[in-house]
């Protein structure tokens, strides 16, 4: 049962290797990429961290620099829980998806608020291109015996922001049958990498 345990492993993070080598590193040199985001209720600015979740942080960039993120809705929002998006467009058309990722949720970065991690299905590599902000203590979602959710960086700028998006009142949605989806679209208007000697001025 080890060895099978072990050898599982080791293939996981073969192919996490593999996979890493088959995409372009974005801003290879820099170990905290910013990224700017515009929403509909103001800016926010995360710092992302490549020592801890690289592979989350590479697949993240790549869908700012392709301009993937603008003009996607956060769909999900809970107070003192999560604000999710990344994945639809204001019709709720979903955008297209890369593959699936290694979860890296065991790196030592824990699910507090004012983080951000990679959403996923049941499967825990099955994170793809949406993520969350978490807005609350989110204990549950950090790994233990099971996978948890891979955090990958944290808000530097905008908590305010994020304080109103959490509270955005929210509805059932009858065309995609969600529950917690804001009444009024909240837009990520843009998302943009900023240069690696970028220092916010408020």
């Amino acid at each position: 049962m080890v060895r099978t345990l072990v050898a599982l492993m080791l293939t996981l993070l073969m192919s996490a290797h593999v996979m890493a080598a088959k995409q372009k590193i974005i801003d290879a040199n820099n170990l905290y990429p910013q990224v700017k985001l515009e929403t509909s209720m103001g800016v926010i600015i995360i710092e992302l961290n490549r020592v801890k979740a690289p592979l989350a942080v590479n697949n993240f960039l790549w869908h700012v620099v392709s301009k993937e993120y603008d003009n996607t809705i956060f769909h999900r929002v809970i107070e003192d829980f999560v604000v999710q998006g990344g994945g639809y467009d204001a019709n709720f058309i979903p955008r297209k998806e890369r593959d699936s990722i290694f979860n890296e949720s065991g790196n030592g970065l824990k699910n507090t608020y004012g983080t951000v991690a990679m959403a996923r299905q049941h499967d825990p590599h099955s994170a793809k291109r949406q993520f969350f902000f978490n807005v609350g203590e989110n204990t549950e979602l950090d790994p233990g015996r099971n996978w948890g959710y891979t955090v990958f960086a944290h808000v530097t700028w905008g908590d305010e922001v994020l304080d109103k998006m959490a509270m955005a009142e929210t509805d059932f949605h009858e065309g995609q049958s969600w529950p917690d989806v804001p009444i009024e679209p909240i837009i990520l208007i843009s998302a943009s990498l900023l240069p690696a000697d970028y220092i916010h001025e408020p």
